[in-house]
C-alpha cells in the first residue's frame, strides 16, 4: 500500500471546492511588475502572494502598486522572517488573508512574535513540533526522485498532520543543479503543462483547501495551468 493511502482526510468534499489560485512571485522585479499589470488586465479578484525576495522598502512599494489591481482577496501569502506585524494585519484586514506560509525551523526561529496569527502560519513541508503544514508538492516529488529518506520522513509527518494549504511548481524530467549546487527536479518556471503531471499520483488530502501556483510564468500561463491542474485532480 502506498504510504499516503492511510492518511485521514484534510479536505471535506472534492476538488470542486478546493481553491487553485495563480500567484505573484517576486524573484524577478520585471516579472512581478508585469504580473501586477496582468492581474489588472484579466480583472482577477483573487491571487496568492510570494513576497520572498522583497525587503521592507520593496514590499511597501509592492503594497502600494498592488492596491491598484482591484484584487479583493489573497487567500495565501508567503512571508519572510523580517516581516513586521503590521504587514500581516494589512493583508488579513485588507485582503482577508487566512493562511501565511513560511520555511523550515531555521527561518521560523527568527520570526517575530505574530501573536494572533500563530495558528495561521503554516510551515513548508512541516517539522516537529508544529502541526500547521503548507505542502510544497513539487519539492515532495523532487525528494521522491532524489532523496527517499527525506521523502519518507515527510510522508510519515503528513500521516499525522495533513496539510491545510499547498503550492505547486513545475517538475522537470531530468534533475539539475540549483544555485546552491543541490540536485533537484522542481523549478518555478514551467516549460510545458505536462510538468504538472506528477500531481496525478498525490491524493486530494495533500492539496489542502488552498493550492497556490508558484510560478514565475505569466498570469495568463498560470490561468492555463490552473485549468490543467483542475482537470488532473477532478476525479480524486
Amino acid at each position: 500500500m502506498r504510504p499516503w493511502k492511510i492518511l485521514r482526510r484534510a479536505v471535506a468534499g472534492t476538488a470542486n471546492n478546493m481553491q487553485i489560485v495563480p500567484t505573484i512571485t517576486t524573484i524577478t522585479p520585471a516579472l512581478w511588475r508585469g504580473k501586477l499589470a496582468e492581474v489588472k488586465k484579466f480583472k482577477l479578484k483573487e491571487v496568492c502572494l510570494f513576497l520572498t525576495c522583497l525587503d521592507l522598502r520593496q514590499r511597501k512599494e509592492f503594497y502600494s502598486l498592488f492596491k491598484e489591481t482591484g484584487v479583493k482577496t489573497v487567500p495565501l501569502a508567503h512571508i519572510r522572517s523580517d516581516m513586521e506585524l503590521w504587514e500581516l494585519d494589512y493583508l488579513a484586514e485588507t485582503y482577508k488573508t487566512k493562511a501565511f506560509n513560511t520555511h523550515t525551523k531555521r527561518e521560523y526561529a527568527h520570526l517575530r512574535d505574530y501573536g494572533k496569527y500563530r495558528k495561521n502560519i503554516y510551515i513548508e513541508n512541516g517539522y516537529e513540533p508544529f502541526d500547521e503544514v503548507c505542502l510544497d508538492i513539487s519539492h515532495l516529488e523532487s525528494d521522491r526522485l532524489l532523496r527517499p529518506d527525506s521523502y519518507g520522513r515527510i510522508i510519515e509527518f503528513l500521516k499525522r498532520y495533513p496539510p491545510q494549504c499547498s503550492h505547486v511548481s513545475a517538475v522537470k524530467k531530468k534533475p539539475f543543479l540549483d544555485e546552491n549546487g543541490h540536485q533537484r527536479h522542481s523549478l518555478h518556471t514551467l516549460a510545458d503543462l505536462s510538468e504538472f503531471d506528477y500531481l496525478e499520483k498525490y491524493p486530494l488530502e495533500f492539496f489542502g483547501e488552498i493550492t497556490a501556483i508558484e510560478l514565475e510564468n505569466t498570469i495568463e500561463e498560470q490561468l492555463k495551468a490552473k485549468e490543467y491542474i483542475s482537470a488532473l485532480i477532478k476525479n480524486k
